[in-house]
């Protein structure tokens, strides 16, 4: 296995046929046009001018010559075949001569466009480097369009461990790099107390960052109480007023997500400066959420203090109705039996 983010079924299939190509790869890939019908027939013998167009095909299809252009599906020589009107059997007859197809691979090559992997090298890093620090996508993403990259500017593909090595280069250099952008935004002095939120103080049962974590719940005023102070807390940090500009985004989004989810021991043996710059993500959006968290709890709580207090009211005025009715019935029968005494 090349590099380690690549399994065994991965890096066998770089640079080969993985089964037939589809219908749609067939017509997109393997279709001669009038100018590559020109090149191939020019070639002496049937077998030469089908090797050659399956070689054209193939480099156009997987970004690089085949070391045995007869390892190809069947599918694929029948397709070259039909539309060079011979017969696919004598394509067994192309792979005698090693020289013809070495130099059916250079004139390919010469006649399309196609540049040796050594003169692109520092353009594709540097396409890895702008790749990885703008997305933070994972290596293997990374190599997936590395490959597609390449494929567009033909470019043909290097060994798997080359460009293996190359992806996981640079993005381990840009993501230090985004992680190193983060943390020399704080100051000094939030340098040394953010890695204190990581500590659990004496008698607690959690860290610090566990605590200021967790939203509060308690719909009540001494809930609303706790939430406004842990709204203080994090303010206090003073996170809210750094320029995180330099870096992009998603990346601090990404980052502040980690920071949410990860333990405090988790957090603890990452080195400098992956913990700071996770921190710093991390307080800096608790900023916000906190306040959207009190927000919400206080509409919570001002809602359920409406309803019970609409509702203590209607009970009032059901209670109003009720005892006006009574008293209104009960003067009625008094006036009721005053009156038959009376007479």
């Amino acid at each position: 296995m090349p590099v380690e983010f690549l399994t065994d079924v991965q890096a066998e299939a770089y640079g080969r046929f993985v089964g037939p190509p589809s219908r749609r790869e067939l017509d997109g890939f393997f279709f001669l046009d009038d100018a590559d019908l020109r090149m191939v027939g020019r070639r002496r013998g049937d077998h030469n001018r089908l090797g050659f167009g399956v070689q054209l095909a193939t480099v156009r299809y997987l970004g690089m010559f085949l070391a045995d252009p007869l390892d190809v599906p069947g599918e694929t020589g029948d397709c070259i075949a039909a539309q060079l009107g011979v017969d696919v059997s004598c394509l067994a007859g192309y792979g005698v001569r090693e020289k013809t197809r070495l130099e059916h691979q250079w004139e390919i090559a010469r006649e399309f466009g196609y540049r040796d992997f050594a003169d692109a090298e520092r353009e594709l890093a540097r396409w890895v480097d702008d790749v990885a620090w703008t997305t933070g996508l994972g290596p293997n993403a990374i190599f997936v369009d590395a490959i597609r990259w390449l494929r567009e500017r033909r470019v043909l593909l290097p060994g798997v461990s080359v460009l293996a090595r190359i992806v996981a280069r640079e993005r381990d250099a840009a993501t230090v790099r985004v992680w190193t952008e983060i943390a020399q935004c704080a100051t000094a002095g939030q340098a040394r107390s953010l890695p204190r939120l990581l500590d659990v103080r004496d008698g607690a049962r959690q860290s610090e960052l566990d605590r200021i974590r967790q939203a509060e719940t308690a719909v009540s005023g001494v809930g609303m109480v706790r939430a406004l102070t842990r709204v203080s807390e994090i303010s206090a940090v003073g996170l809210g007023e750094l320029d995180l500009s330099g870096v992009p985004q998603r990346r601090v989004v990404a980052l502040a997500r980690y920071g949410m989810a990860a333990t405090a021991t988790a957090l603890r043996r990452h080195p400098e400066p992956r913990r700071l710059a996770t921190l710093v993500a991390t307080v800096r959006s608790l900023e916000a959420r906190s306040v959207d968290d009190a927000l919400e709890l206080f509409d919570v709580l001002m809602t359920n203090d409406l309803l019970a207090r609409a509702s203590r009211e209607s009970r009032q005025q059901k209670l109003r109705r009720y005892l006006t009715a009574a008293s209104t019935s009960f003067t009625a029968d008094r006036r009721d039996i005053v009156y038959r005494a009376g007479g």
